[in-house]
């Protein structure tokens, strides 16, 4: 695990090899059109008349991707395939290797985290930068050999919530409350069968979490009702972070972050376009802004989450989830 990551660290030094010298020459692909955010990523990257546009690549090529057993997937993908076509120009292929042939980048977007491994293999054997949207994987075990084969390949690779780079997110940052000592993110929590509880919708808060948290959450404890879950993880240092995870409507996103000196919290939401243009950085670069240690960190605490709801809401350990998904 430690060489994989350690690997890692090697991307930069490659990624000019693999990334066009000048930004406007990046065609970015995207797999999976079963989402809106294909067409709102689409958007901000190829029109240049939106007031957010982020410069630095065009999305020139898309494979449909879609799940068959979701609903919410499968539906989707005739119309978004549409839009993108007729409205962008972008070229549909039939396979994600013939897809590869044709770009400089890749965005991952399928909405279902299951293939995302099997989809991210021949953008890893084709040395292709790729963003994976969230969730990053459907499971723990799937989450971490992603990370492993894109860094034995070394291609850089990451992924992120746009929670994490909402503006009223930066702003809270930015405030000077001291040292942080605990937080808590609340959030939608919408489930999907297919998925482990919090890895659907619970996603967003959680990255929200752990933006201000960073890595290092040791033991997780659940409480679970059928509308809400509350998640409270211990990091290695003795903070404290809690999920609050809501399932009724009209439910807020903000953090509280508790300081040394001060209390910040979050007001207002935020929008795609800073994601948009920390990828497009990321593409042109090769320089990864969110650690796959933080990430695969994130998802061990979802996943100690679910074992946490299978004990009656007893502690778990991140390292024995994290044992049991190698």
């Amino acid at each position: 695990m430690k060489t994989a990551f350690a690997l890692a660290t090697m991307v930069a030094l490659v990624n000019f090899i693999m990334v066009p010298a000048s930004a406007a020459d990046l065609r970015i692909g995207i797999i999976g059109l079963d989402t809106s955010h294909v067409t709102a990523f689409t958007k901000l990257i190829n029109d240049t008349s939106d007031p957010q546009h982020v410069a630095g690549g065009k999305v020139v090529a898309a494979f449909k991707g879609g799940s068959p057993d979701i609903e919410s997937s499968i539906s989707r993908v005739d119309g978004y395939t549409k839009e993108l076509v007729d409205k962008y120009g972008v070229k549909i292929y039939d396979s994600i290797e013939e897809m590869c042939k044709n770009v400089d980048a890749v965005l991952l977007e399928s909405v279902d985290g299951r293939p995302h491994l099997e989809q991210a293999k021949p953008v890893f054997a084709a040395g292709k930068p790729v963003f994976i949207d969230k969730p990053v994987a459907g499971s723990l075990k799937d989450a971490i050999e992603i990370f492993r084969l894109a860094a034995e390949a070394m291609v850089p690779c990451f992924s992120s919530s746009s929670y994490r780079y909402y503006q009223s997110m930066q702003d809270v940052l930015k405030q000077d409350i001291g040292d942080v000592r605990s937080c808590i993110s609340i959030g939608p929590c919408t489930y999907e069968p297919h998925h482990p509880d919090l890895f659907w919708y619970g996603v967003h808060a959680t990255e929200a979490l752990f933006t201000v948290m960073g890595a290092g959450c040791e033991t997780v404890v659940r409480t679970a009702t059928p509308d809400t879950d509350v998640v409270t993880g211990t990091w290695k240092d003795g903070r404290i972070g809690t999920l609050y995870g809501i399932r009724t409507s009209g439910t807020p996103h903000k953090v509280v972050v508790f300081g040394s000196k001060a209390v910040a919290e979050q007001e207002n939401s935020g929008d795609y376009a800073a994601l948009v243009a920390e990828i497009v950085k990321f593409f042109q670069t090769g320089v990864a802004p969110v650690s796959p240690q933080e990430t695969i960190n994130m998802f061990a605490f979802m996943e100690a989450a679910d074992e946490s709801k299978r004990q009656g809401g007893a502690p778990v350990k991140i390292s024995d989830v994290m044992e049991k998904a190698k």
